[in-house]
């Protein structure tokens, strides 16, 4: 039987995963996200211990909602929800309106491209904490017609005046985590425009009048992105234009209010008339210009001319006949690639089996996180832009190298490393597939939620703060340049089968996405896992910084303890850090469309 096709395979049959633990919401807290992978406790809250819970509860009556879960009759009892199927196109993402405008798109006529630039400009309104036009764009894709893989790099550049010596004078040792320092010339736009005239059927009159009209009518508030809204409440307030755009009457919308943007929705007109040229040459160009040097920032008109959209080959590897793709540097994708080739040459060696053992074994969940350590060792120490630095992405990539590697891991003992800084972020993945066989995976981000905190006047968008992760050490791979692109944690990924398109996926948030993808293709590739219960299954979260492990709540109580006697450092946690993923397979047999939507986020896979 394939390892794809459902999952009454012998690892969940026999060993079935625990499933993923509570996310935000009702009844749960929202730490800072700064701190989310050691704070993840997911724990009744008291009265008046949260903003979120409070107005829900008091939107019920009587005590708090705090039932037991009722069981599925079917397949395994952990799976939150079935998989969404289509024989004509599908759009997966973390927010259902954006992805019912895309799928609209798909019945109107247009293909995975136009509903992929569609579903993105409506996250934009209603995520406007994770992505939007002031943030950035990776995308691969299965262009049918072509019958090849394509890879896009949209990434921002670093402005003119972006370096190492402009912080250091300031007494600085680290980029600004926030404010006008932070960010990083935006290369959403210019990544849309790349996809509409290499591939799209439709106008950017068509893609983005919807998001226009979203933003001009506003949307209902959920719980986990008013939580979101409300722990970054003080960043937006330290700026004017962001304070009046996204704190209306002085506060956040609040749990089930309808927020608008109307300056958004001009952005978008102006988009629509004007092309990309309205965005690196008009006049959002110009604003944005202007609000830099208001607030002493260094971004020039020319620094728009910087952001160059790259059609770049993704990086490959092979695991257990399946090709798996991803993007090459400046993203972490190589991590990845080099964790599933570790997991693949030393786990033999090593004397642990991923399938023999299971998803209730301390054993395979050992092997990950150890595998996770050595690949993120190695990003921090090679990876940075390449049209600045030599990456060995070959070496990085290959099955030697990872064979190589082995001896850094004990079969028995966690091991100790060096202290590095995790990269977070507000992120949105999304993937699309149509009638013809296109099959977009795209992410974009404008970094840490809300950005740098920085809305650009009369349009309504926040500029990005991915400028943080640039290092002021001369010795990085990452350290800082005037036209630089930074370290990206964002990647799509990509898996196809005997030449052909198998798996479209990605898993947000910060460094969570290269480990998360590692989970979530080891459940589907190793243990049967059909994408939904790829999803549902519980994550850790390992962090570089101080060497801890997240377990969401059932894999603590099932592994926790077999874990800490190996050395690990572990707590129990919930599913605020193990990141949003969305996937979309197509199915070898029949063709049809599998969707996937994390269950941790507000998500939906949506088909016809």
């Amino acid at each position: 039987m394939p390892a794809h096709t459902n999952t009454d395979m012998p690892g969940f049959r026999s060993r079935p995963p625990m499933r993923g633990s509570c996310a935000r919401g009702a009844g749960v807290t929202r730490p800072s996200v700064m701190f989310s992978a050691l704070l993840l406790a997911c724990t009744p809250l008291l009265p008046g211990q949260g903003h979120a819970a409070s107005v829900t509860q008091a939107k019920q009556a009587g005590a708090p909602f705090n039932p037991l879960r009722g069981d599925r009759g079917y397949g395994w009892t952990g799976q939150t929800r079935s998989e969404v199927l289509g024989t004509h196109g599908m759009v997966a993402t973390s927010q259902p309106l954006a992805a019912d405008v895309g799928l609209d798109i798909l019945k109107r006529g247009g293909n995975a491209f136009d509903a992929a630039i569609a579903t993105a400009a409506a996250i934009n309104v209603v995520e406007p904490e994770s992505a939007g036009i002031g943030g950035d764009l990776f995308m691969i894709a299965w262009v049918a017609k072509e019958h090849r893989l394509v890879a896009l790099d949209s990434a921002g550049r670093a402005p003119s005046g972006a370096t190492p010596g402009r912080f250091s004078a300031r007494g600085l040792k680290t980029v600004p985590y926030t404010g006008i320092d932070s960010a990083v010339v935006p290369g959403t736009v210019a990544g849309w425009d790349a996809i509409r005239a290499r591939y799209g059927t439709m106008s950017f009159k068509d893609t983005l009048e919807p998001a226009a009209r979203l933003a001009e009518d506003g949307f209902g508030v959920t719980e986990r992105v008013e939580a979101e809204w409300e722990e970054y409440a003080s960043l937006l307030a330290k700026d004017h234009d962001t304070a009046a755009t996204y704190l209306p009457h002085g506060r956040p919308p609040g749990l089930y209010g309808v927020f608008r943007n109307p300056d958004l929705a001009r952005a978008f007109r102006l988009l629509e008339n004007g092309g990309a040229d309205a965005f690196y040459k008009g006049p959002i160009a110009d604003a944005i210009v202007k609000k830099s040097q208001a607030l002493g920032g260094t971004i020039t008109p020319a620094d728009f001319g910087t952001v160059r959209p790259q059609w770049v080959r993704p990086l490959t590897t092979s695991y257990r006949g399946y090709d798996i793709y991803e993007m090459p540097p400046s993203t972490q994708g190589v991590a990845v690639l080099e964790a599933l080739n570790i997991v693949e040459q030393c786990g033999p060696k090593l004397g642990i089996n991923p399938r023999g053992e299971g998803p209730r074994s301390p054993l395979f969940w050992h092997l990950l996180i150890e595998a996770k350590k050595v690949a993120y060792a190695d990003l921090r120490q090679y990876v940075g832009d390449p049209d600045f630095v030599a990456v060995p992405t070959a070496k990085l990539t290959g099955k030697a190298y990872a064979r190589s590697q082995c001896h850094r891991i004990d079969p028995r003992h966690a091991a100790a490393i060096t202290a590095d800084r995790d990269p977070v972020g507000g992120t949105v993945y999304l993937t699309t597939a149509d009638r013809e066989g296109n099959v977009v995976s795209l992410i974009f981000s404008v970094y840490d939620e809300f950005g740098s905190g920085i809305t650009v006047p009369g349009y309504g968008f926040l500029l990005n703060n991915r400028g943080a992760q640039f290092s002021l050490d001369e010795k990085s791979p990452n350290v800082i340049a005037p036209g630089k692109r930074p370290f990206y944690t964002i990647i799509p990924g990509f898996v196809l089968k005997g030449g052909r398109p198998f798996l479209s996926l990605g898993v947000m948030y910060g460094d969570q996405q290269a480990q998360g993808q590692l989970q979530v293709l080891e459940n589907m590739l190793d243990l049967g896992a059909n994408p939904q219960a790829a999803s549902d299954a519980a994550r850790f979260s390992h962090s570089q910084q101080n060497n801890h492990v997240v377990l969401e709540s059932e894999l603590y109580q099932a592994v926790g303890p077999a874990l800490q006697a190996m050395g690990h450092d572990v707590s129990t946690g919930n599913g605020l850090g193990m990141g949003g993923y969305q996937a979309i397979m197509i199915d070898p047999h029949s063709g049809v469309y599998r969707g996937a939507s994390d269950h941790r986020k507000d998500g939906a896979a949506v088909g016809y």
